[in-house]
């Protein structure tokens, strides 16, 4: 979590520590008459809690009993849950005014959030699957111990799909973050998930973390040519002394930036606004107007403080341009199995291969070395190369 740039959380409590929590939680629901006892076990009444199913958007006739594990004869409705379980043979158990037990799927989590934040906070997330019956049965357990309890916001997020197929161990292609940012740059992976709203399917395949491997090192490579030129200056320019044009288009990424983010916090968007400015950089740096532009270093400086603290709040910023363009031309040399000595020398054949006109075998190397992701960039300073997209991914699959 921390090459991925995650915050790490406040606090990451256990439920074995809260089981005086739990049990007084428990209480309060018996107390406010909504739920029950039963033969040691505790179950939440959903007839006595009128809006249950709300978040879901399910209705109690809905709910089909005996679908996923045997139906409990002596609840009062088939949907009830339990709060408390009385322990059996070989269980975990702690002792709690109802005997040896232990706490209900659910009851822990509204226990340890309003232990933590009380019983009303902003932001309460899972998965999809999480939705029904979890968190709608946290509503149900909170409200009923505290009427005025509330979430501001439930964030649910889609699933993971690889290659259009659901991820699972039965299908042979699960994988962990661990396997993932062992090939691809921990930065890459989180520009390719912030590259689909977290709340739809996300589509795992080898294309798309190419895709943003490739977008995070132009990225990169951008702010760090405009950095180089700017040298180790320590400028700041008022808005007066940035050229109007430039000031449009950081305006308009800004207002493009605060509305997408303010709308569900749709990342997608964002990362697509950010293009028209990444543009205006390489223009002012690389193009024979932009280098004529007036107020050239007010302009870069102006962009390159926009996009930064966009990348920061995302969570993509690096410590170091240079560093993590490094890294990122390692993980491509790794995922092409080829060594930077390698890259230089085939470079070099290619160099003699064209100043002999040998242009088919100068060709040839350069599609060699696209096919496994390592693009050739010719300039009047030499040729460099940077990792892309390799080519059997790009070129569309034609079927017999």
């Amino acid at each position: 979590m921390e090459q991925l740039q995650c915050l790490d959380p406040s606090v990451q409590p256990l439920v074995s520590d809260h089981i005086p929590q739990i049990v007084d939680l428990i209480k309060q629901i018996l107390d406010n008459g909504y739920a029950y006892k039963v033969d040691g076990d505790i179950y939440f009444s959903v007839d006595k809690f009128p809006t249950y199913g709300k978040l879901s958007g399910r209705k109690l006739e809905d709910n089909r009993a005996g679908e996923r594990v045997a139906v409990d004869t002596r609840k009062k409705h088939p949907a009830d849950f339990a709060l408390w379980k009385t322990a059996k043979e070989g269980e975990p158990f702690w002792e709690s005014p109802w005997g040896r037990g232990r706490p209900g799927w659910h009851i822990e989590c509204s226990a340890m959030s309003a232990a933590y934040l009380g019983y009303s906070f902003d932001i309460h997330g899972g998965g999809m699957d999480l939705v029904f019956p979890h968190h709608e049965n946290e509503i149900a357990q909170s409200c009923a111990a505290c009427d005025s309890s509330n979430i501001s916001y439930w964030i649910h997020n889609g699933f993971v799909t690889v290659d259009s197929e659901k991820m699972s161990k039965s299908l042979g292609n699960f994988f962990t973050i661990r396997q993932v940012i062992d090939l691809y740059h921990p930065l890459a992976l989180r520009l390719f998930l912030m590259g689909t709203h977290y709340r739809s399917p996300i589509n795992y395949s080898d294309f798309l973390l190419e895709s943003a491997s490739e977008r995070i090192f132009y990225i990169y490579q951008t702010l760090h040519d405009c950095e180089s030129l700017l040298g180790e200056k320590d400028s700041t320019f008022g808005n007066d002394s940035v050229p109007s044009d430039t000031l449009t288009t950081i305006n308009t990424f800004h207002s493009e930036f605060v509305a997408s983010m303010s709308d569900d916090l749709l990342t997608p968007v964002t990362l697509a606004a950010m293009s028209e400015p990444l543009k205006t950089i390489n223009d002012i740096i690389h193009t024979r107007k932009g280098k004529k532009q007036a107020r050239r270093e007010e302009s870069l400086k102006a962009l390159e403080t926009t996009i930064r603290d966009v990348l920061t709040i995302l969570g993509l910023m690096p410590t170091s341009y240079s560093e993590v363009l490094e890294q990122l031309k390692e993980k491509a040399l790794k995922r092409a199995g080829l060594e930077e000595e390698d890259v230089l020398q085939r470079v070099q054949e290619r160099t003699d291969a064209r100043k002999n006109k040998e242009y088919e075998r100068s060709d040839a190397i350069r599609k060699d070395l696209a096919s496994v992701g390592i693009a050739l960039m010719d300039s009047p300073e030499g040729t460099t190369w940077r990792p892309a997209i390799p080519l059997a991914l790009q070129e569309p699959v034609t079927t017999p």
